[in-house]
């Protein structure tokens, strides 16, 4: 019983040194590189087995032979723990290193407001611990969402910019020539004073809908918006817009053909008066860029996602395929007929705007002889209660 005691006690004593000492190394190198600590409390369970177990074999008298198979078995244990710990520690040195670069990455890149692209399909360097790669994972999703974002940042700017040098442009005009006019009837030198107050009106409505134009824009895309959602009949809105735009494309010798369904009102969610004025800004513009003796039809059904979808096709001619990706933008008028039209060149972009703020999608293709103008809405239960 005495020499068991001697023993454990023997044991406990070089474990407490062994512990001291590992605890005095780790103190010293806190401040140093993450792989000598990790080295450091990798080896002190095996150093203190080293320890304990020498001191007992050197005092229970082993003979030669049990002293030399002990002795090989403790230094093979310990190359083995020298071994594993440097393999581990390379590896989470080398996984920090890539977190520590990836956040020095994230750093520059928010401080410059440029992210640099980010190599595809090369997220983490094989044989880097799972936590460790989650997170270098996770700093590269990161910067690509930053790098996604700041380019719509961009691209909202640049389209802003855009704007205001058309209104700009637009504006400047009417307002020259409104100043031109009061300026001769102030001097008394405008013989035709009604003529001129009828062109002074007419500019300033033209301004009007300049104005018009720009609020009812910045409104839908706004946050939120002004007015509640409600059930709405698209059936109903299509035959409601067509009707108001008879008079015009009757006046322009454009017919006017409409293919909607005769026993579902295709309902959707949202306002009746934005979605109208999107529809009428699609309608007007179709109008207005097909040639005397043409067509515009408007179509609406239910696609195969049991959405509802709206379609306008035109006889414009087409579009440039290189503009099509742009028709949607603000100001933009890229064919000669469009850009002497008048207008402000809000009119798509306002259509996109109340479209997707009805979670809803837009889009623009060329067909044979002009251009298809596709709406496509969340469907809801039908206002009749029937499919």
């Amino acid at each position: 019983m005495r020499d068991l005691l001697a023993i454990i006690g023997l044991a406990l004593a070089s474990c407490f040194a062994v512990g001291l000492l590992g605890t005095a190394l780790l103190y010293l190198v806190r401040r140093k590189s993450l792989r000598y600590q990790l080295t450091i409390a990798i080896l002190l369970p095996v150093l203190a087995v080293v320890a304990t177990v020498m001191i007992n074999v050197r005092l229970m008298f082993a003979s030669g032979h049990d002293s030399a198979v002990i002795l090989i078995a403790l230094a093979t244990a310990l190359i083995l723990a020298v071994l594993g710990a440097w393999l581990v520690t390379r590896r989470i040195v080398r996984a920090s290193r890539e977190v520590g670069a990836g956040l020095d990455q994230l750093v520059a890149d928010t401080s410059q407001g440029m992210p640099n692209p980010l190599p595809g399909g090369q997220s983490h360097a094989a044989g880097v611990p799972q936590e460790l790669a989650k997170v270098i994972d996770d700093l590269s999703d990161t910067r690509r969402t930053l790098a996604e974002s700041r380019a719509r940042e961009r691209a909202a700017e640049q389209s802003r910019r855009q704007l205001v040098t058309f209104m700009s442009h637009d504006l400047r005009t009417p307002l020259a020539g409104l100043t031109a006019l009061a300026e001769g009837l102030e001097d008394g030198v405008i013989a035709d004073v009604p003529r001129a107050l009828s062109q002074l009106r007419s500019t300033v409505s033209r301004m009007s809908v300049l104005v018009d134009d720009l609020f009812a824009l910045s409104r839908v895309q706004g946050p939120d918006t002004s007015k509640p959602f409600m059930p709405v009949s698209v059936t109903e809105l299509v035959s409601d817009v067509v009707s108001e735009a008879a008079a015009s494309a009757a006046a322009n010798g454009v017919q006017l053909n409409t293919d909607l369904p005769g026993d579902d009102r295709l309902a959707v969610s949202g306002s009746a008066d934005d979605l109208a004025r999107a529809l009428t800004n699609l309608l007007t513009n179709a109008v207005r860029h097909t040639c005397p003796g043409g067509t515009v039809r408007l179509e609406a059904g239910r696609t195969k996602d049991a959405e509802v979808l709206v379609a306008v096709v035109d006889e414009c001619g087409g579009i440039p395929e290189g503009d099509l990706g742009r028709v949607f933008d603000p100001g933009w008028r890229g064919m000669p007929s469009r850009k002497a039209d008048g207008g402000a060149g809000l009119g798509l972009a306002i259509a996109r705007a109340v479209v997707e703020s009805h979670k809803g999608s837009i889009s623009a293709r060329n067909v044979a002889g002009g251009c298809r103008f596709d709406i496509a809405l969340p469907a809801q239960p039908n206002l009749s209660g029937q499919e």
